[in-house]
């Protein structure tokens, strides 16, 4: 059902930016909000969910009958197809993720045309108001137009001129966090997410995805300044389409350095949230 004058918060910028931490806590301030956060179903994102057929769908509740109770609670159907929401699912079974994983729409999984039509299609399709997204608009859709598209930077704002005509904007506000110290961020967060031993999770992961992608192949990528130009890159490109094609629906925030107090009212209806 439509929730009257609420708007739909799309929190996005570069990874490390603290986004998370930003949806966190308007989660918390607002409870209200339908959050979707990566991994989660969303009616407007795919990331990190299936998007199978029938037939696919069948062949993993067999081939995983032992947790396919669990399966079945994460799984929306969808335009005849199914979505599993499976990085939601704990299960120590070999290989099960990985396999899942095969059945996503990004990296490179989709054609190009494939792609844009899914993307576009659900977001045409949704009229819902009173969602909180993290990284919904930018980050997932945009690593997949650049590493494996390799699409120029004016061929991926054409696109977002098409997607943003697809929202309805009197009901849309862009949070987009911001450095000018991208280096140091980064630097930090591959110290923050490690293991209890110290031992680094995020970087070496986050490495393999740029080096291993089209674009990072084509470009011989391979080291942490690699990373830092694609990142600045990417910032910069996500800054001209708000200027360029969000306009004043979206706001540019210092990236760790906002206040919950500047940020409340922008997603607020008239000056208050009405529930």
């Amino acid at each position: 059902m439509k929730q009257n004058n609420r708007k739909n918060v799309f929190v996005e910028g570069i990874q490390g930016m603290g986004k998370s931490t930003l949806v966190n806590r308007l989660a918390a301030a607002i409870p209200e909000f339908h959050v979707c956060r990566e991994g989660d179903h969303s009616p407007v994102d795919l990331a990190w969910c299936t998007w199978m057929t029938q037939e696919e769908y069948e062949t993993i509740l067999k081939r995983y009958g032992v947790i396919r109770d669990e399966i079945m609670k994460n799984t929306v159907s969808e335009q005849g197809h199914f979505v599993i929401s499976y990085t939601r699912i704990l299960t120590d079974i070999p290989n099960f993720h990985k396999e899942l994983e095969k059945y996503e729409v990004h990296n490179g999984r989709k054609t190009l045309q494939e792609l844009k039509e899914l993307v576009l299609t659900r977001y045409r399709s949704f009229s819902e108001t009173g969602y909180l997204f993290e990284c919904s608009f930018f980050q997932n859709i945009m690593e997949d137009l650049i590493l494996y598209h390799m699409l120029d930077d004016d061929e991926i704002v054409d696109f977002y001129h098409e997607l943003y005509d697809a929202v309805n904007k009197d009901e849309f506000l862009l949070l987009y966090l911001y450095s000018d110290r991208l280096e140091e961020t980064i630097e930090a967060i591959k110290k923050e997410r490690c293991d209890d031993r110290g031992k680094e999770l995020w970087y070496p992961m986050m490495l393999e995805y740029l080096t291993h992608s089209p674009y990072g192949e084509r470009h011989g990528y391979g080291s942490f300044e690699d990373m830092i130009a694609h990142f600045r890159h990417r910032q910069k490109l996500e800054m001209r389409i708000i200027r360029e094609v969000v306009g004043g629906r979206a706001v540019v925030l210092p990236s760790r350095e906002w206040k919950m107090e500047d940020i409340i009212p922008l997603v607020r209806v008239n000056g208050k949230w009405e529930g």
